[in-house]
């Protein structure tokens, strides 16, 4: 009996390990650990979001052939579209990324995971638990014509996204014919949003929008689409342990001609991403860490089906995206001038356009007004209260300068302070560095804004008590005191 004892202990303590293993699946590694990690994995070749895919084929080609690379299918313009696939379980995971051409934040991360997956470190229990339990289908770049351009549609000037149900682009028909070869349990719908989403009525942008695609006009919530919930909630848990409060669902409004809607009704579980933007991140590199970790978590997440014990509730409270709630620049009970030459008590707002240049890589910023009135139930990414602060529009400088050169070496602060904001300047092609230059660039002879309205990019100054203290040139608020100081 002395000798049966400690065998009965032992099994029953084992006994005790694993179901309880079983009942509490272990999470691993911890989730702001995998955040953490994410600068040894991420691929160093692409630094800037307009990468074009002759930037991405090599990195293709350069996986081994545990990634299973092929050819899909070609774009309109004849280019590769690619897949890469790794794992060997038995639940089947896709993923696709640029759809439209000017979202590429995703793309980046699933290369970082792609480095990620190769590595053996502290981290492979974690990737042997994902590739033993899934098989993970990615399509980094669907629509390469479009990214070539850095423009949302394809070729035929068509959105991929509204050809579910026609496929009359052959990137559509790609992607239908993945899905179903592959017969998907789950599908990751990878894309980038408006940098003016703000997550629900709060002064945060929605860094990141979730949403599990409605599938009828009902909005019902079937098993599969509940799953899909789930595991947006188990992310979200992850996400805004690393940015509270900037997260965001998505409108889940019905769209018949969409591929998520449609993916969602063919059967296949779809988790729609959306990366809008974080202040002072504007190549989407911090918003492309936190694409690695959610869509990391997702996959373990799936691999040891812990987001079946995640309530439903948890994604329902996602507040919904507040849509057009941001801008660029806001300034807060300023007076502005009456044609009259009298003033008025409002607020003023910026937006800025990116303008790209012929390489379609480079781009400068042009602001316009986007809004003025009462502007409390908005927010931006620079806000400023200048109370008691009269608008007056910038005078143009009356010598006419040959060339950029020349402007730089003028007294910016001196000029600003005198209440001249325009330039006029013969010889200058527009670019990064010209545009955000603390004086206006103008053509000589070039019609300047007379007033303030939207649509417009007036250059002015703010005055107060007689005395000028900021200017704001093309959507640029600038302190001349700290101009002055810089000089």
């Amino acid at each position: 009996m002395k000798k049966i004892f400690p065998f009965v202990l032992l099994c029953l303590m084992a006994f005790s390990f694993w179901g309880f293993r079983a009942l509490h699946p272990i999470q691993f590694p911890d989730k702001i650990a995998l955040y953490e990690s994410h600068n040894r994995y991420k691929e160093p070749l692409l630094k800037e979001r307009r990468f074009k895919h002759a930037d991405i084929v090599p990195l293709l080609n350069a996986l081994p052939a545990a990634y299973r690379l092929k050819v899909v299918g070609k774009s309109v313009e004849g280019r590769n579209i690619y897949s890469a696939t790794m794992g060997n379980g038995p639940v089947s995971v896709l993923l696709w990324s640029q759809m439209h051409g000017d979202e590429p934040t995703a793309t980046m991360a699933l290369f970082d995971i792609f480095r990620f997956m190769q590595r053996h470190d502290e981290f492979d229990g974690f990737r042997d638990q994902i590739l033993s339990k899934l098989t993970i289908h990615v399509v980094p770049m669907l629509n390469p014509d479009g990214a070539e351009r850095y423009t949302r549609r394809n070729v035929q000037d068509i959105d991929i996204n509204r050809d579910a149900q026609r496929l009359q682009t052959p990137e559509g028909n790609i992607l239908k014919a993945i899905r179903d070869s592959v017969q998907a349990d789950w599908g990751f719908n990878l894309h980038d949003q408006s940098r003016y989403y703000a997550a629900g009525n709060v002064p945060k942008t929605a860094a990141i929008s979730f949403l599990a695609p409605a599938f009828d006009e009902a909005k019902t919530m079937s098993e599969k689409r509940s799953d899909a919930a789930r595991l947006i909630g188990v992310m979200n848990k992850t996400i805004q342990e690393i940015i509270p409060g900037s997260v965001g669902k998505y409108d889940d409004t019905f769209e018949p001609r969409a591929f998520g809607d449609n993916i969602q009704k063919w059967g296949t579980r779809t988790i729609l991403i959306e990366t809008g933007a974080l202040p002072g991140d504007p190549e989407k590199q911090e918003l492309r860490r936190i694409n690695y970790t959610a869509i990391l978590t997702a996959l373990s997440a799936i691999a040891d089906e812990s987001y079946k014990n995640m309530p439903v509730s948890e994604y329902d409270g996602i507040p919904f995206n507040n849509s057009n709630a941001f801008h660029d620049l806001l300034l807060r009970e300023i007076q502005l001038p009456t044609l009259r030459g009298k003033f008025f008590v409002s607020d003023l707002a910026y937006r800025n356009d990116e303008v790209q240049l012929a390489d379609n890589r480079s781009f400068y910023l042009s602001s316009k007004i986007s809004e003025l009135g009462d502007l409390s139930t908005f927010f931006a990414y620079n806000d400023k209260n200048l109370n008691g602060y009269k608008a007056k529009m910038g005078k143009v400088y009356p010598t006419i300068l040959a060339d950029f050169a020349a402007a730089k070496s003028l007294d910016v602060a001196t000029l600003l302070s005198q209440g001249i904001t325009y330039i006029q300047v013969t010889n200058f092609k527009k670019s990064k560095e010209i545009m955000n230059f603390p004086l206006h660039i103008i053509q000589p002879n070039t019609n300047v804004p007379k007033e303030f309205k939207i649509g417009l990019n007036p250059s002015f100054v703010l005055e107060k008590e007689g005395k000028i203290q900021y200017a704001v040139v093309n959507g640029t608020l600038h302190d001349l005191g700290k101009l002055a100081v810089s000089k």
